[in-house]
């Protein structure tokens, strides 16, 4: 396999508001110190009405990627198993 791309700004591929202070949960495809990352992260609204990047979040190797999305499937199989969310629901 060759040398894989680099992105030269992040790809957001997925934002949700969280809360009612406009916090919002965003997930985007990032090249850090020539890293192909993939970043969950909280943003918050500052003060001129902009989204920024919180501390609180998670960046792993998209190599990781696929048993991310496994992991993510069985959490869902379990919440559902326990009445936490409906089975086919988009909460």
């Amino acid at each position: 396999m060759g040398k894989r791309p680099q992105l030269a700004e992040p790809v957001e591929v997925f934002k949700d508001w969280i809360n009612r202070r406009h916090d919002a949960l965003v997930v985007n495809l990032q090249t850090f110190n020539g890293s192909n990352l993939v970043d969950l992260r909280k943003h918050v609204m500052d003060r001129d009405g902009c989204l920024k990047p919180s501390t609180k979040g998670i960046a792993v190797s998209v190599r990781r990627l696929r048993d991310l999305h496994k992991a993510l499937g069985r959490a869902v199989a379990k919440a559902e198993e326990l009445g936490l969310i409906d089975k086919d629901s988009a909460e």
